[in-house]
């Protein structure tokens, strides 16, 4: 497992680079071919490069993953992959390379019979809303009727039963500009109108409903003696319910502007829905009975899970790696781990393929 992790880590994979990701692809590709087989087919288009592999049989179990990782290029020459005191450490790792390591050779230790009815989705564009990679992810969760997401897991090993709804929106608004010596007042000032959307925006948080709206990146203006004629916010939104997503979309869509001749046009919406518990439910159950004392939390976070869990297919989510530090420098994973969960998926398998269907 250490040497596909490797593997995978050492070919760097930034979400948007292409090329980056159509090498990725491949390296995935081979990892799962060497280890189990069989030929994956690289659907490419304008997200990146997704891998696919099927099993054969009927659809029973969707495996679904992602390649792509939140680090430019270059991040491995300064933080290159590693092995210490039980940590593996690399760009990605945790988040989620390690996890795809472990369902690869989970399967591996299944016969060809045992594996019928599997199938693997690796796509290129999770870390970035996943709008290439949606439609089929929703098609083939709905073919197979059971998901499985190797998203890393939560503290301590526990998986993700629920996670939140997630959309970014950015507001743009266009102002007038002017001298800001001469005639200011000839101006509109965006940036002005902009301090009072950040404030509107920022009172849309319930946070006793979980509802989180966060206003995370803004700009303005060109130079110091010219009122800004253009100013943008971007605004990060998580859910926990459908009426709440349906209240904040609601709301954006009717901000209002404070500056008289400011304009104000808003794109975005909360693209991956809620994931309720209900959802990993029967999962969970199977999980409990495999591993005894496993936990499951809900998180804040979203994943491809929440895409699969919203067209109503049963779906658990968080058993990749055990580690921690997704998106950060101090990423790792636990070796002593990958074993343990590399078998818990591979049972998970095993139990819903004899499980009754739906």
């Amino acid at each position: 497992m250490l040497e596909d992790l490797r593997t995978l880590v050492e070919t760097e994979s930034p979400s948007r680079d292409l090329d980056a990701l159509a090498a990725s692809a491949e390296a995935v590709a081979t990892v799962i071919e060497n280890r189990l087989g069989g030929q994956a087919v690289l659907n490419v288009n304008a997200g990146g490069t997704h891998v696919h592999w099927v099993a054969g049989g009927e659809p029973r179990v969707l495996i679904l993953g992602h390649h792509d990782t939140v680090f430019p290029l270059g991040t491995l020459a300064r933080r290159p992959f590693a092995v210490v005191d039980g940590r593996a450490t690399g760009p990605g790792v945790f988040d989620m390379l390690g996890g795809l390591v472990q369902a690869v050779h989970g399967l591996a230790t299944l016969d060809e019979r045992e594996r019928s009815g599997v199938e693997i989705l690796v796509t290129a564009d999770e870390e970035v809303g996943s709008f290439s990679s949606r439609a089929f992810i929703e098609e083939r969760a709905r073919a197979c009727g059971a998901v499985l997401v190797f998203e890393g897991a939560a503290d301590g090993g526990a998986l993700k039963n629920a996670r939140k709804g997630c959309g970014a929106f950015q507001v743009s608004i266009t102002g007038r500009a002017s001298h800001a010596g001469l005639e200011p007042e000839a101006g509109v000032n965006a940036l002005i109108e902009a301090a009072h959307q950040v404030l509107d925006i920022a009172a849309l948080s319930r946070p006793e409903l979980g509802t989180t709206v966060t206003p995370t990146v803004a700009s303005a203006g060109t130079l110091e003696n010219v009122v800004p004629a253009e100013a943008t916010v971007v605004v990060d939104v998580r859910v926990e319910s459908a009426e709440e997503k349906e209240r904040v979309e609601a709301a954006f869509a009717a901000l209002t502007s404070h500056v008289e001749g400011a304009r104000i046009t808003v794109e975005g919406s909360i693209a991956r829905p809620p994931m309720p518990e209900s959802a990993a439910a029967e999962l969970f159950l199977l999980a409990q009975q495999l591993m005894p004392g496993i936990e499951a939390v809900a998180v804040g976070g979203g994943s491809d899970g929440n895409l699969t869990a919203a067209v109503g297919v049963p779906t658990l989510d968080g058993l990749g790696a055990v580690g921690g530090g997704a998106h950060a420098d101090h990423e790792y994973v636990v070796i002593d781990a990958m074993a343990v969960r590399a078998h818990l998926a591979a049972g998970l398998v095993k139990a819903i393929q004899h499980a009754p269907r739906a």
